[in-house]
């Protein structure tokens, strides 16, 4: 009789996906390729978000551009449900460039209007990106002072030496920087010496009942100092509630932005926005 072979052993930790890994893997899969439609498709849009004066909430101080993606039953797709599968990839470059352009074009048809546009860092050299900054500034001579891109606190900690330097050659043509989503990455303090950001934008997981949460007000009013002493305009994301509003107004931010001032529109109502001068 031969000895019973023994089977190998095999190793669940290698080369063996989970079922909760597979799904995932699909759904960015199917993600990506939604996505990849819409652009091919011309499905993107921007959804305008106002920001408020604190001081006076009825002005408004600029609008955010939020990228959409339409499916193909015309269903608005918010950047919160995509941008996670797509942002390391060809894919989220692309997007970048969308969203600028569609931001410039918005710009060049309205010019009393300022408005904000997300980028990543990784889109910093990108060509089609540079080639659509330098095609848009190029369209009306005012644009360029008119345009705020944001870059999130975890983007901009990628590669902060590349993202300085970026700054500064597009803050000489007249371009304000936003650091968005402040408090929710892993900024080295220090960096803010380098970074020269013009408005410093709190990340809303601490706005949420601020009135009523202790940990919360002490986190803003924290970040709120930060951004003071770099000189930097505040703002505070999320703002849902007239008391969440009137607490960050006595706390002293500059502006506010959230639903209670209104949610980001495919067809916005544009007002007459102020200008935001850095601080002294």
């Amino acid at each position: 009789m031969q000895p019973e072979q023994r089977k190998p052993k095999i190793d669940a930790s290698a080369g063996v996906a989970s079922p909760l890994g597979v799904m995932i893997s699909k759904q960015d899969r199917e993600t990506m390729s939604m996505v990849r439609e819409a652009i091919d498709t011309r499905r993107m849009r921007l959804a305008y978000q106002p920001v408020v004066l604190a001081r006076d909430p009825d002005r408004v101080a600029f609008h955010e551009g939020l990228i959409r993606v339409l499916d193909s039953n015309g269903r608005v797709i918010p950047a919160k449900d995509f941008i996670g599968a797509v942002e390391d990839t060809d894919i989220g470059r692309e997007i970048d460039c969308i969203a600028l352009e569609l931001g410039l074009g918005t710009l060049a048809r309205h010019p009393s209007m300022r408005l904000s546009i997300n980028m990543s860092a990784r889109s910093i050299g990108y060509p089609r990106w540079m080639r659509a900054f330098r095609k848009g500034l190029a369209a009306e001579a005012t644009v360029g002072e008119r345009l705020i891109l944001e870059i999130t606190e975890s983007s901009a900690m990628l590669v902060p030496e590349l993202v300085t330097a970026f700054m500064e050659e597009l803050q000489a043509e007249g371009v304000a920087f936003a650091l968005d989503d402040f408090g929710s990455g892993y900024t080295a303090i220090r960096y803010f010496k380098d970074f020269f950001f013009d408005i410093l934008k709190i990340d809303g997981q601490f706005i949420r009942n601020i009135h009523r949460d202790p940990d919360n007000a002490a986190l803003t009013a924290a970040l709120l100092s930060i951004g003071q002493h770099f000189h930097m305009f505040t703002v505070a994301e999320a703002v849902e509630t007239a008391e969440e509003a009137r607490f960050l107004q006595n706390l002293g931010v500059d502006c506010l932005q959230g639903f209670l001032f209104g949610a980001p529109s495919l067809k916005p109502d544009f007002g007459q926005p102020i200008g935001i001068e850095k601080r002294a």
